[in-house]
């Protein structure tokens, strides 16, 4: 408790203190207030990289008679930007599954020690997006065969296979990308997926939440499997 603070209980007897001011006066920024305004909602509408900083507003509006600080027109916008994001942050949409509608494939490169050799092995990553049950197999190099046999194995635990697979942009899958969802697969992959049969669906490059429940698998099997205590060898 501040000072000020105890010197007002003693003298008044209260012990509750409110704000009543309805308004907060702004000396500096009031006559300027409009013209901040349209600045600010002319810097929204233009792209990220045209966007002036609070810096740029603060020297045009000090160019036309300012004579406030810097630190003031910087709080307004602060102020600004905070009562216009919570629309925009509300907005989302759950991602749901039906039974055996989706299942998320991932890769990951992980350091083990194998009789004595520190080797990196190749980790493929499946999970089922409705039960989240995951399947997880390791092989010594990265290949077109460790991708068909962890799909043969991972349909074969729960013994049945989804309408549809979403996988990482691999090269043992997709040759090429094309501008939106269009993929370019390789010739074997989609004989694979016919086999069973899997719609592939291929996610957008450094987007994790298009196949976030594998993503978080990832994360967790690196950190309980193959990370082994101290003289303990993987197996």
């Amino acid at each position: 408790m501040s000072r000020k603070v105890a010197r007002a209980v003693i003298r008044t007897e209260a012990t509750e203190f409110r704000d009543t001011r309805t308004n907060q006066p702004l000396p500096k920024i009031g006559p300027w207030r409009e013209e901040l305004d349209a600045l600010l909602l002319a810097n929204e509408g233009k792209a990220p990289w045209e966007r002036l900083t609070p810096v740029r507003l603060f020297e045009m509006l000090r160019s036309g008679g300012y004579e406030g600080g810097y630190d003031a027109v910087r709080r307004y916008a602060r102020v600004c930007r905070q009562e216009q994001e919570p629309s925009i942050a509300q907005a989302y949409m759950p991602l749901s599954f039906a039974p055996g509608e989706v299942t998320q494939l991932d890769r990951s490169h992980e350091v083990v020690p194998i009789n004595g050799t520190t080797v990196t092995v190749k980790v493929a990553h499946v999970r089922l997006c409705h039960s989240r049950m995951l399947f997880v197999r390791a092989c010594p190099r990265e290949s077109q065969g460790l991708v068909f046999d962890t799909h043969d194995r991972a349909f074969a635990l729960p013994q049945g296979a989804c309408t549809r697979g979403i996988c990482d942009t691999m090269k043992t899958a997709v040759v090429t990308r094309i501008a939106g969802k269009e993929r370019v697969h390789n010739r074997r992959f989609p004989q694979m997926c016919s086999h069973h049969p899997v719609v592939p669906v291929a996610c957008t490059p450094a987007w994790g939440w298009e196949q976030g429940k594998v993503e978080t698998q990832v994360g967790l099997v690196c950190e309980r499997v193959f990370a082994p205590a101290a003289g303990e060898e993987l197996r």
